[in-house]
């Protein structure tokens, strides 16, 4: 599956950065003053992830920038994507031990980074290097994509800007996750984490599986409902050529497979509001099988975002006007 901006090649071609010369220069300089200070002290895994604001953002990130690289996930309480890709995020910052900084920033609180990024949907994830803010990708992604993406990053860092990384104490418990009491594992807990096992290693039929097998037990299971809506829709899209479905969809208006086709990928590339309303534009204007088979994948979807996600309310009632 490649994901809107998912890959680095033509998205974020480093190569093609520019002034990555000077930008070069500042990560060396800095590296030097640092070094002229007694060097950069250790810091623990929980500093690996940090939440950042408009005020900070200088300090945090664009200066932190010139000695790692600094992954920014835009996010939302209201998101539910959000909620999923972020834990992976902070796991893989911990698991990567300092070859790059995750700064998370809430786009509700700081209106004006997300207008400077040009975040049209969320969630998104950007990355700084030495100085320059570079796309990575949007929307939902399997973790083996993101690792790609993320190994790609770093080796770029090392091998065109010179970025060490930052140093963690040895002695720093790397687990990432805080002691506490041993939690009583769930009825549906081992079939949970085989579909997320199934996610990670790229095997969207066994992790759609696993995620039926709980909801056959229990049929309103939130985290089995959602999981499952996410994992066919990238099954869906994993083969699709973006442009052929796109032109397609263009050029065929009246055909509802192709816009169906392209609401998927919309979704999938962050573009909530274009999927939903592909979808609702597909229902006003047919009838019969082809309506329903709009109107069908569009409840599919809000499936994907979450049914208290505003965006959902206001599909579900344009869905609603022209329904009724």
């Amino acid at each position: 599956m490649q994901p809107r901006n998912m890959s680095m090649s033509g998205v974020v071609d480093l190569a093609a950065v520019k002034a990555a010369g000077e930008a070069k220069a500042k990560a060396e300089q800095a590296r030097a003053e640092a070094a002229r200070q007694g060097g950069v002290a250790a810091v623990s895994p929980s500093a690996l992830v940090i939440d950042v604001d408009e005020a900070g953002f200088e300090r945090d990130v664009l200066q932190r920038s010139a000695e790692v690289p600094v992954v920014i996930d835009f996010w939302a309480e209201w998101c539910e994507p959000c909620k999923q890709l972020g834990p992976l995020l902070e796991r893989l910052a911990v698991e990567y031990n300092g070859r790059f900084l995750l700064a998370k920033v809430d786009v509700d609180a700081n209106q004006m980074l997300m207008q400077q990024f040009g975040i049209q949907g969320i969630p998104a994830v950007f990355a700084v290097v030495a100085g320059q803010a570079l796309p990575l990708f949007q929307g939902a992604a399997p973790e083996a994509q993101i690792r790609q993406t993320l190994d790609q990053l770093i080796q770029v860092g090392e091998e065109r800007f010179g970025l060490t990384g930052i140093v963690v104490g040895p002695d720093a418990d790397t687990s990432g996750e805080p002691a506490q009491a041993p939690v009583p594992a769930g009825p549906y807990d081992a079939l949970l984490e085989a579909a997320m096992s199934a996610l990670d290693a790229g095997d969207l039929a066994g992790a759609v599986q696993a995620y039926k097998n709980v909801l056959a037990d229990d049929p309103a299971h939130p985290e089995a409902k959602l999981g499952l809506a996410q994992a066919e829709l990238l099954a869906r899209v994993q083969d699709m050529d973006p442009q052929a479905v796109r032109k397609n969809a263009a050029d065929n208006p009246a055909d509802v497979t192709a816009q169906i086709a392209a609401a998927d990928l919309d979704l999938v590339g962050g573009h909530v509001e274009d999927a939903f309303g592909r979808l609702v534009d597909a229902v006003r204007r047919t009838a019969g099988d082809d309506r329903d088979a709009a109107r069908l994948r569009l409840l599919e979807l809000f499936e994907v975002i979450g049914p208290e996600d505003p965006r959902v309310t206001a599909a579900r009632q344009a869905l609603a006007r022209v329904l009724f």
